[in-house]
């Protein structure tokens, strides 16, 4: 089973990756949207909780391998991963991101730049990991030769620790990095990190989320993160109840579908197990998916 889809934005090769799956519950992440409007597009289980997906991106780039976001990581607890149905086990101890780089002939210490769209753990756990034969449980990095790119009011924001927000935030997916000395920090609402890879802060989600948005010859793909997890959250709306700021979300949603429908924009989800992604046209409700990519089939908790 591949675990990767490639797709070209101009010259530069773009890898979706299935960083594995995982469950959340439904009404978590449709807000105030009534279960019976988004139970009609994606299937509850017996714990109202979703299928969903841990889609990360890697970009062929000539200042070296650019990797954007990376699952979970395998660090957590038996508890931990029955709790969110966690499923991003791969072969041979490897988790299910590390599939997907050995797959396109690439291994983890290949990785130059890694940006975490935000430190939520789904997004920013295989920041690090434990050695599956490791008896004294060593958090290590994960891409060792790699720099970390985080924006500094989103690190300072996983700092603060409250009953709203400590559940999403684990400190041995990003202290490490820091201790380490390999933690980059971006201060402006738009940064370019690589020639052609910019980042875009979209607040709502956290007040510091980023977007990414990949350019070149002429094309552009957006990589929305938890703005836009999946396909089915397009109307300005449909925002998750994990969202701390959702008007800000839909008011970051508003901004890039005026700017992804004017240039003709590709989006890839992060969160969806049945649709990579598609291009941002205009539709009925403002905007909606054109020319759907759909995801691989495959097993497990995320399809």
């Amino acid at each position: 089973m591949s675990r990767v889809t490639t797709l070209r934005v101009g010259s530069l090769v773009v890898h979706a990756l299935d960083g594995g799956g995982q469950r959340l519950d439904g009404g978590a992440m449709f807000g105030v949207v009534p279960k019976p409007l988004w139970e009609r597009r994606i299937a509850a289980d017996a714990r109202n909780r979703i299928p969903l997906t841990m889609r990360c991106l890697l970009v062929e780039h000539d200042d070296g391998l650019v990797l954007i976001d990376n699952g979970v990581g395998n660090k957590e607890s038996e508890k931990f991963i029955e709790i969110y149905g966690i499923e991003n086990a791969g072969a041979g101890g490897r988790t299910a991101i590390e599939d997907a780089i050995a797959e396109l002939g690439h291994s983890p210490a290949d990785i130059r730049t890694v940006i975490n769209t935000h430190l939520h753990f789904d997004h920013a756990g295989g920041n690090t990991f434990i050695a599956p034969d490791d008896p004294a449980a060593r958090v290590q990095l994960a891409f060792p030769n790699a720099r970390y790119i985080v924006h500094r009011r989103e690190y300072e924001w996983a700092g603060i620790r409250n009953e709203r927000t400590t559940a999403s935030y684990l400190p041995h997916n990003y202290l490490p990095v820091l201790e380490a000395g390999r933690m980059q920090f971006l201060e402006g609402e738009r940064e370019t990190v690589v020639p052609g890879i910019r980042t875009l802060v979209t607040p709502g989600h956290t007040p510091w989320h980023m977007s990414i948005l990949i350019e070149n010859g002429g094309e552009g793909l957006l990589f929305p993160a938890d703005t836009i997890p999946t396909a089915h959250h397009i109307p300005l709306p449909w925002v998750m109840g994990y969202d701390v700021e959702p008007i800000r979300t839909l008011e970051s949603k508003r901004t890039l579908y005026e700017r992804g429908m004017a240039e003709g924009w590709r989006v890839v989800f992060e969160h969806d197990a049945d649709t990579v992604g598609g291009r941002l046209v205009p539709g009925d409700q403002g905007v909606t998916l054109g020319e759907r990519l759909p995801a691989l089939a495959r097993t497990g908790a995320g399809g």
